[in-house]
C-alpha cells in the first residue's frame, strides 16, 4: 500500500484521467474494476447526463470512482449537487481555484484532489485544504499552465514543499514512464491520453486512430489567453496560428473558437474542423485495446521498469 493506493483503497497507484469526451461510464468503470481509479469527466456532461453516468458506472463496478469538475464549468453547483446527491466519495477538480468548493465537499466526506499546473497552485491547492495534488507537466492534452513547466521538472520542485500525496501527469502512458514519475516523488500517476486509445474511451474512433498516427512534433500547447490547451495540428489548429500572426485579442480567439468546438473534434470526428486535445506522449501510442489491458499492460511494465532499474 502507498499513500494513493490508501488515499482511494485502490489496488494500483494508477488514476485514469477524467478527459472530455473521452471518460464516460465505461472507460471508469473498466479502470476502476482492473485495479486503477477510473474518473468521469464532467467537463463535457449536463448534469443530468452526469447523473446517468454516475448511475451506470456503480452498476458497472463495486470499486471506487471518481468525478472530475472543472471549476469553470457554467452551472457548477449542480454537477456538485448531484455528486452528493449520489454518494459520489472522490471528487478531482481543476481549471479553476481550490478554495471554492473543497470545504464544502470535504464537509460531505468527499475526498478532495486539485490538479495543478505549478509549484505556486500546488501549494494554494494544500492550503485550500486538498487530500491530495496531481502536478501536470505541460507535455498533456487538455487543460494546462502557461508556463510551459516539463513533469520532468515539475514533480521534484511540488514535491520539495508539499507535505500531502503527490500525483504526476503529464507525458506519462507506460509503466516505464510510471516508475520514472514515482522515482522523481510522485506517490501514483493520472494518465488520459493512453486511455484515449481504448476501447471504452467514448471518444469518437476518428480521434482515436488520429492518436495512433501521431508522431513527436505532431502537437501544440496553445490558446494560453483563453485555457492552454494540447492540439494536435489540423486545419482548425492551422487557423489559429493564422490568427496568431496578426497579435489577436482575446474577443477574436473566442470567435474563432467558437461553440462546441472540442466536441465537434473528439466526439463527432470532424478531423478538419474540431478541436482534438491530446498529449505529446500519443507519439509513443500506437494500439486501441480494451482499458483493463491497458492497465495491465502498465502495471506489467512498470514492474519490470523497476527490476531493470535495480540493474544500473
Amino acid at each position: 500500500m502507498n499513500k494513493i493506493t490508501s488515499l482511494f483503497k485502490i489496488q494500483y497507484p494508477l488514476i485514469q484521467a477524467g478527459m472530455i469526451w473521452a471518460s464516460g461510464w465505461k472507460l471508469a468503470s473498466a479502470v476502476s474494476n482492473a485495479g486503477g481509479l477510473g474518473i468521469l469527466g464532467a467537463g463535457s456532461m449536463y448534469p443530468d447526463v452526469l447523473k446517468e453516468h454516475i448511475i451506470k458506472c456503480k452498476k458497472a463496478t463495486t470499486k471506487p470512482f471518481g468525478v472530475n469538475v472543472p471549476l469553470l464549468y457554467p452551472d457548477i453547483d449542480k454537477l456538485i449537487e448531484i455528486i452528493i446527491a449520489e454518494d459520489v466519495k472522490i471528487v478531482f477538480t481543476s481549471a479553476g481555484n481550490p478554495k471554492t468548493w473543497t470545504s464544502y465537499l470535504k464537509e460531505k466526506g468527499i475526498t478532495v484532489v486539485h490538479v495543478v499546473s505549478s509549484v505556486k497552485f500546488a501549494l494554494k491547492a494544500e492550503e485550500a485544504g486538498v487530500d491530495a495534488v496531481v502536478a501536470e507537466g505541460f507535455e498533456a492534452g487538455g487543460h494546462n499552465g502557461r508556463e510551459e513547466t516539463t513533469t520532468f521538472t515539475l514533480i521534484p520542485m511540488v514535491k520539495q514543499h508539499l507535505r500531502i500525496p503527490l500525483i504526476a501527469a503529464g507525458g506519462i502512458a507506460t509503466g516505464t514512464g510510471m516508475l520514472a514519475a514515482m522515482v522523481l516523488g510522485a506517490d501514483g500517476v493520472q494518465i488520459g491520453s493512453r486511455f484515449v486509445a481504448s476501447d471504452e474511451a467514448s471518444s469518437h474512433l476518428n480521434f482515436k486512430n488520429s492518436v495512433l498516427k501521431a508522431q513527436e512534433g505532431d502537437t501544440e500547447l496553445t490558446l494560453k489567453e483563453l485555457a492552454p490547451v494540447r492540439l494536435l495540428k489540423n486545419k482548425f489548429y492551422d487557423e489559429v496560428k493564422e490568427l496568431y500572426k496578426k497579435s489577436p485579442t482575446k474577443e477574436q480567439l473566442v470567435d474563432l473558437l467558437g461553440r462546441a468546438r472540442a466536441k465537434r473534434g473528439m466526439f463527432e470526428g470532424d478531423l478538419d474542423e474540431g478541436e482534438l486535445e491530446i498529449g505529446q506522449i500519443a507519439g509513443l501510442i500506437n494500439t486501441i485495446k480494451p482499458a483493463a489491458d491497458i492497465v495491465r499492460e502498465i502495471m506489467s511494465d512498470f514492474n519490470q521498469a523497476k527490476i531493470n532499474a535495480a540493474k544500473l
